[in-house]
């Protein structure tokens, strides 16, 4: 398993705030304007699950398999060229912020290994980037 990692981003929210949203993706809805049609589509997700289809990946369908309380959303491939585990960490900082780290282990061949890292750990970070920048209301 490789793993990649964001940077660690600072979220001006509270920890509670921060998690309730990210543990229940209904809460996806709030930035569905913000999702590039151009690169992303078929994107649907309910409570556990977010599926979308990403040029040239393909169709990737994640499932929530872990919330652990105001700390970390742990989530698992279900269908995916690719699979990997993918975890978001929040930590609170003071009473009204909070900091956060995408983490991603993948099962990557050996043969890809080079070719899928950089934007792999590019991904990651885009992912981490897009989280600061959410309302957490």
């Amino acid at each position: 398993m490789t793993k990649f990692e964001s940077s660690i981003k600072a979220i001006p929210y509270p920890v509670e705030d921060v998690y309730r949203n990210i543990s229940d993706l209904k809460n996806l809805e709030r930035v569905r304007d913000r999702v590039p049609e151009d690169k992303v589509q078929d994107f649907q997700f309910d409570t556990d699950t977010v599926q979308v289809s990403v040029a040239p990946v393909g169709l990737l369908k994640l499932r929530i398999c872990e919330r652990e309380e105001n700390r970390c959303v742990k989530f698992e491939t279900e269908q995916s060229p690719l699979p990997f585990n993918l975890w978001i960490q929040v930590l609170p900082v003071t009473d009204t912020t909070s900091k956060m780290k995408v983490t991603v282990k993948a099962d990557i061949p050996f043969m890809l290994k080079g070719m899928v890292s950089g934007p792999l750990q590019d991904g990651v970070e885009k992912i981490a980037d897009a989280l600061a920048q959410i309302p957490y209301v």
